[in-house]
């Protein structure tokens, strides 16, 4: 290879020695991987049971057996290898080695284009900047309504009878009773509802997280969305003023926004090599009173105290006139964020002006919004998908909701008037925070919240139901819930049906069945059972769509025993971990588990 060809070869790594850190620098792949298995069940593996300093897991998009896992030095990457390759891991033999870093894909898009030049001016020119960044964020966008809610159906029922096989798969007990089902359901072995529409389709969003970057039409600073990733080549950022799932109110406050970056002697930061300090912004609207909250996100660099405390001014000035006003801005928040490495906490975004909180109404109950506070982005969609899942548990007034990943209580809330109790346990600190202050701006006194994470702290709240009826709904982030959570809900006995309400369902699917899976030495309590499942758009023009499903717990031959099997009686109670062997711990355990986030609950909110 000559002189010029290694050059350019340098050049797609010299990344790596760049500033910031970069996870391609001590990589390994590893291979062999069981079929089904959690990257959360992963990392516990190599970071807890093996003692590896894991920081990154990527999965390829074309391998489910393999994948990459990052680290931070060499020392680390190494001991990784060492106690990676052969190991035994359910049922699979482990190979790991090191892998190379990938190529720079900016400097390898630019050799391609600068390859076939001609090819690439003309798919520009067929597929302009507007297009491509509707087919990126709203990819139905040119499909009739009726159409997408026609795909999405079918997609969700693609997916569900795939976990049904599975389920049939596992059970062989039940296999003719799944097989009479499905000729009653018309191929799955439980209810799938009509999907329900969204009642607008049209800006419908209460939150974006937009990028600051450069458009590549106008080369001027752009407040918008990415025309691709980084890993395909492009950091461009392209308008938002076309896409129609945006309110025009969020898009009058970018461009009012954007008015300020444009002017300022700051650039945007660039992923390509770290500079400039515009990062991001996010937008919260609420739907039900127009307030608007800004979140402005800015990579520090190297400014000083008083650079930040003038940029800190100047939005206070741009963003609280009467244009911002007559926009319904409320509050002003900004964050600094620099690359973490593992172990780093997380930076918080800092209060300038205005509100601390927006407020928003999901079924006549009123929410305060944070900054970080989860809310579902459709609020009129949440409404819909909220009554289902009340109507779909068939909670009574004497029942007990057990809210997990409860955040700002949006869920609970809306089942208090239809329950006795309420407990919610949530693992941001700040959402028990609102969740509280939610419950007591409307006048819910039957509703208990608990900060921690639902794999440590469920037993213990759970031990808390003062009812015999317990409902558990599970609305957990995308990745699904930890294979410990599902554990204790398994092993809990006192749930006896459960809603799994999943934004992606794809992800969910091995919580799905690991909930209905015949009993086993970790999975002890009876299994849960698919009995009705029901889709809601909650995301017009887009592929995504959220499901709610409805478990009800099978019979345990255990819980009624009869006098002349005691001793199988017994055998079931001990080995197994129910409601009342949760109780048995004493109210000073109780109390250690959740004092926390009482104590949370009892502070005020400072941001």
């Amino acid at each position: 290879m000559g002189d010029e060809g290694e050059k350019e070869i340098l050049e797609e790594y010299a990344y790596l020695d760049r500033g910031g850190f970069s996870s391609e620098k001590f990589k390994i792949e590893l291979r062999g991987l069981p079929k089904f298995y959690g990257i959360a069940e992963l990392k516990k593996l190599m970071n807890q049971k093996l003692s590896l300093n894991t920081s990154k897991i990527k999965r390829p998009k074309n391998g489910s057996h393999w994948l990459y896992a990052c680290f931070q030095n060499d020392e680390d990457r190494n001991k990784a290898i060492e106690a990676l390759n052969g190991f035994s891991w359910k049922g699979k033999t482990l190979i790991a080695e090191a892998a190379k870093p990938a190529p720079d894909p900016l400097v390898r898009k630019r050799k391609q284009e600068e390859e076939g030049i001609v090819q690439d001016k003309k798919k520009k020119e067929e597929v302009g900047p507007e297009q491509r960044i509707k087919d990126a964020t709203t990819p139905y966008w040119n499909i009739p309504y009726e159409e997408q809610l026609k795909l999405k159906e079918k997609e969700i029922k693609q997916l569900l009878m795939k976990f049904d096989n599975e389920r049939w798969k596992l059970d062989r007990d039940n296999r003719s009773s799944l097989e009479a089902k499905r000729k009653i359901y018309g191929g799955l072995s439980f209810e799938l509802l009509p999907i329900e529409k969204s009642p607008i389709t049209e800006g419908y969003r209460n939150k974006c997280e937009f990028t600051i970057g450069i458009d590549e039409e106008t080369k001027l600073p752009t407040v918008g969305f990415r025309l691709g990733s980084y890993a395909t080549g492009t950091v461009a950022v392209g308008p938002i003023q076309s896409l129609i799932h945006i309110s025009d109110k969020t898009k009058k406050a970018v461009l009012i926004f954007q008015e300020l970056v444009r002017r300022s002697e700051l650039q945007p930061f660039s992923p390509a090599d770290f500079s400039g300090h515009w990062r991001y912004l996010t937008v919260r609207h609420s739907m039900s009173t127009g307030e608007i909250m800004l979140i402005v996100a800015m990579h520090p660099q190297e400014l000083s105290t008083e650079q930040k405390e003038q940029i800190q001014k100047e939005l206070v000035e741009h963003l609280s006139n009467e244009e911002s006003a007559a926009c319904g801005i409320k509050s002003l928040y900004i964050e600094y964020i620099t690359k973490r490495r593992v172990g780093d906490e997380a930076t918080r975004p800092v209060h300038l002006w205005g509100s601390t909180h927006i407020v928003d109404t999901i079924l006549g109950r009123h929410f305060r919004i944070s900054p970080e506070a989860f809310f579902q982005i459709n609020t009129a969609g949440a409404d819909i998908l909220y009554q289902r899942a009340i109507d779909m548990s068939q909670v009574k007034e004497d029942s007990t909701v057990v809210d997990i990943c409860c955040g700002t209580g949006t869920i609970g809330l809306c089942f208090a008037k239809h329950c006795g109790q309420v407990l919610g346990l949530e693992l941001v600190p700040e959402a028990v925070r609102d969740a509280k202050a939610n419950a007591e701006a409307n006048g819910i006194t039957n509703c208990d919240l608990f900060a921690g994470r639902a794999e440590d702290i469920l037993p213990s709240v759970l031990a808390r139901a003062t009812a015999e009826d317990v409902v558990a709904i599970v609305d957990p982030p995308r990745a699904g819930l930890h294979m410990r959570a599902v554990t204790q809900l398994r092993n809990t006995k006192k749930v006896k049906r459960l809603v799994y309400i999943s934004c992606s369902p794809a992800s969910a699917v091995k919580n799905f069945v690991d909930l209905s899976r015949p009993s086993s030495k970790t999975l002890r309590g009876a299994p849960f059972v698919p009995v009705r499942a029901v889709p809601v758009d909650m995301f017009p023009h887009t592929k995504h769509v959220e499901l709610a499903i409805l478990f009800e717990r099978e019979e345990d031959p255990c819980e009624e025993p009869q006098d002349s099997d005691k001793m199988e009686v017994n055998e079931c109670k001990d080995s197994s971990t129910d409601g009342t062997a949760v109780q048995e711990n004493t109210d000073a355990e109780i109390e250690a588990k959740t004092s926390n986030a009482e104590e949370i609950g009892t502070e005020s909110n400072t941001t």
